[in-house]
């Protein structure tokens, strides 16, 4: 049976992998099923440093260190950039306050935020997925979602920044969707149906081959 490792230990990422690759490519070349494993179902404990300056960078990072085990490596990289701020918190969404901490970030986008009017608080969300055969190919695929900055709070699901990040369309945030809502709209939802096909085209290359 054919491996993908995720570079991840958070089973929500590998159901999202096996959900959007289901019924579209969730065989190898050879017509093998996959089996979608995390880092820890093969043993892999080391940190892998995210160092890269891009979304893509810091995904192809993670991606490139799993198929130098021999895997077939699938890693994302995701984050918020707010226009007003030069495209930050960016790659550095999950840190923007100095740890790993939602409310701390909150706090901190609100407060520079503070005196940009409502037109100028534009943002989108990026998702990055980058897939690394054993041979060195690399496929990306990215996905964004637009909305707008609140002022406020708004909505209690969800996590990260999803309370303040408007979905202009819906007028709802991230955080008062349910799962069905956001998973047709997400900046995460975008990039995971557009890597599905990619993925899939290069199987079928591959079976030419």
């Amino acid at each position: 049976m054919a491996k993908i490792v995720v570079a991840s230990n958070n089973r929500k990422k590998l159901l999202e992998v096996e959900r959007f690759l289901g019924g579209i490519c969730d065989r190898d070349e050879n017509g093998e099923p996959f089996e979608i494993v995390s880092l820890a179902d093969i043993g892999y404990t080391a940190d892998i440093v995210e160092d890269g300056d891009t979304f893509e960078a810091n995904a192809l990072i993670k991606a490139r260190t799993v198929a130098a085990l021999g895997y077939i490596g699938v890693a994302d990289d995701s984050g918020l950039c707010v226009d007003a701020l030069n495209g930050d918190p960016g790659v550095y969404s999950a840190r923007y306050a100095g740890g790993h901490d939602d409310v701390e970030n909150n706090i901190k986008i609100l407060k520079n935020l503070e005196n940009i009017p409502w037109e100028d608080r534009t943002a989108h969300f990026v998702s990055v997925i980058a897939c690394v055969f054993p041979d060195g190919t690399e496929l990306i695929a990215r996905g964004e979602c637009p909305g707008r900055m609140l002022f406020d709070y708004r909505g209690n699901g969800g996590f990260g920044y999803d309370p303040l990040f408007l979905y202009e369309p819906m007028d709802k945030t991230f955080a008062e969707m349910n799962s069905e809502e956001k998973d047709a709209i997400s900046h995460r939802a975008n990039a995971m149906k557009r890597f599905a096909v990619i993925f899939g085209e290069e199987l079928e290359k591959r079976k030419v081959k």
